[in-house]
């Protein structure tokens, strides 16, 4: 399940307020803003003048003073304001740009630290270390070094622990170096872990494999992935999205003991907000419909087979002159395509089948699909990439909204006690795709928990109060024991919805 986490939350001693959701955007941060049991604050910032005017003096003496005096680290405190690009006007990372011999640590995000490392660079995995040699008569701080663990979960102390630490050293390069390289590469290394929450649909797609593309995807395909806590199963799963990232086989950091040579590198992965993309932030302004189209063709090879291999099993069943008739030409109107990705244990839809004849009875043509942790991601793309609406309950699988064509709708049922992460996991970044986003928040009455609580019970009554428990309550109560029975009458008015939305769209051209 999606392990749901608000930044800078808070548990404040007993007897005193929970502060919780405790996140300045960069609108708010002109004002500040707090929220404490679910009302918000605000309180003006108002900085006195003379405290401004020392500010602003005392910054640009800083950015000046290196170069009036000759110093060459002037552009370093530029770029620790963030790089600007100047092609497209983008700001890219702390430590976008280093020079030769240079390890470079961005540090600054919550969620994710990435280390940069350009010249003679050199693997040794039984150390869990990288190297960098520098010659003799180069400057900097040889002998010193960075540590980092390169997964995206940075604030999650729980899980970081599990991540192996990796250490990266600045040393003097002489003539009898021992560390000799058995493997010369010619293009750059990314270096990322496999482990953590991988094995959830929504953490191997948002942690992993969105970051990977948002990282590596300005080289091109001239880049090796370097990765840790290997798993093969993994590596089957993505391997067509990854053959669209690079070039060349990955390696396995902790099994390939080998002394891998690298002319650059990059040790983390980074990452912008939940399963979607910063354009700002990108080099040539690549945004998440860009990697929808990675998508696109990482799945059509696959999917263009199941279709033949669809159609000759037809033509072996059938008759010729039912063969024949297959091949006729079908001028009815089609019927927009429904997908229901169903669920099975916590959170299914009991009704499911009655919700599949209302769909039919409204105009849909419905498929039910549902997926299992051995299901072909290219099945579940070809389903959803053919679809005109997905419905789904808040989960995990949600994060296959990515897999529907911008501009189709999507409708996700959201239980009891997730409606924070629904919309922050799921909502918000399917409306960034370009999704129709419809959020149906079911009543205390559609919850299998009214059979179970009083209804003046405050897990039926003010769920929020009972998640500001801890993330322990949430899941042993609304994610591991609630299931829903819709309430088709009030559920149909979004059907409606979807299908004249569509509808719409259609007789305008929007859609192809």
């Amino acid at each position: 399940m999606v392990h749901h986490q608000r930044y800078y939350c808070q548990n404040m001693k007993k007897g005193e307020n929970f502060v919780k959701n405790f996140i300045i955007s960069d609108e708010e941060s002109q004002i500040g803003l707090l929220s404490i049991n679910g009302s918000y604050f605000k309180r003006a910032i108002r900085p006195k003048l003379l405290t401004f005017l020392f500010l602003s003096l005392l910054s640009c003496s800083l950015i000046w003073t290196p170069q009036l005096f000759g110093f060459p680290s002037t552009f370093s405190l530029l770029y620790s304001l963030g790089a600007e690009n100047d092609d497209m006007g983008s700001k890219l990372p702390l430590c976008s740009y280093v020079s030769n011999g240079t390890i470079c640590c961005d540090r600054s995000s919550i969620r994710t630290d990435v280390c940069y490392m350009k010249g003679d660079i050199r693997t040794h995995s039984s150390t869990s270390s990288i190297f960098l040699y520098t010659q003799n008569d180069q400057k900097g701080s040889l002998g010193e070094g960075e540590k980092v663990r390169p997964y995206t979960r940075k604030w999650e102390s729980s899980v970081m622990n599990t991540i192996e630490e990796l250490s990266l050293v600045s040393k003097h390069k002489t003539s009898n170096s021992q560390h000799k390289c058995d493997v010369v590469h010619d293009v750059p290394a990314v270096f990322f872990s496999t482990g953590g929450y991988t094995g959830n649909v929504y953490h191997e797609f948002n942690d992993g494999i969105v970051p990977l593309y948002i990282t590596s995807q300005h080289f091109k395909k001239k880049v090796v992935f370097v990765i840790l806590e290997y798993h093969d199963w993994w590596l089957t799963k993505y391997g067509d999205i990854l053959s669209h990232l690079t070039d060349y086989p990955p390696i396995d950091f902790n099994g390939d003991n080998r002394t891998h040579c690298f002319p650059e590198t990059i040790v983390g992965l980074n990452i912008h907000d939940e399963l979607t993309i910063d354009q700002s932030l990108m080099r040539e302004n690549k945004s998440i419909r860009d990697f929808r189209n990675i998508l696109d063709r990482a799945y059509l090879p696959r999917i263009t087979d199941l279709i033949l291999d669809e159609e000759r099993e037809k033509q072996v069943s059938q008759s010729p002159s039912s063969t024949t008739a297959l091949l006729e030409y079908d001028d009815s109107p089609k019927k927009p395509k429904l997908v229901i990705l169903s669920r099975s244990g916590s959170r299914a839809i009991l009704n499911e089948d009655s919700l599949v004849k209302l769909a039919e009875k409204i105009g849909f043509q419905v498929e039910v699909v549902r997926p299992e942790r051995t299901t072909e991601l290219a099945k579940i793309y070809r389903a959803l990439n053919s679809s005109d609406v997905m419905i789904g309950v808040h989960g995990a699988a949600m994060t296959h909204f990515l897999f529907v064509k911008p501009s189709r709708v999507f409708i996700q049922v959201v239980p009891l006690g997730t409606d924070w992460a629904a919309q922050t996991y799921y909502g918000d970044p399917a409306m960034k795709l370009g999704l129709k986003y419809i959020g149906y928040k079911i009543l205390p009455k559609e919850s299998s928990l009214h059979d179970d609580y009083d209804i003046t019970d405050p897990v039926l009554s003010d769920p929020d109060s009972v998640n500001a428990k801890g993330w322990e309550y949430t899941k042993r109560i609304y994610l591991d024991k609630q299931n829903v029975k819709l309430d088709l009458r009030r559920f149909k008015k979004r059907l409606v919805h979807a299908y004249d939305y569509l509808a719409l769209r259609k007789i305008r051209g929007s859609l192809s």
